[in-house]
């Protein structure tokens, strides 16, 4: 299992409507409005690398208001 943060920047006033849109994608958990350079964080979960790509590729970054995203993979030190 793989465990990530995707940084989520959005366009000027799409913060609320795209953090409601990330809650009903499956594979991600947890969504929190933040400060910063980045608008939104979403915690992700996925099988494996492949399917995280995916999940970031095909159904976070298409989201109406996204324009940049940045994906951590979580590890275990």
């Amino acid at each position: 299992m793989i465990a990530a943060y995707i940084l989520i920047q959005t366009e000027v006033g799409k913060a609320a409507i795209v953090a409601a849109a990330l809650r009903d994608l499956p594979g991600v958990s947890e969504t929190a409005s933040v400060t910063g350079p980045y608008d939104i964080i979403a915690q992700a979960d996925a099988r494996d690398i492949d399917e995280l790509g995916k999940l970031v590729a095909s159904r976070v970054q298409v989201l109406d208001g996204v324009t940049r995203t940045l994906t951590c993979a979580v590890v275990h030190l």
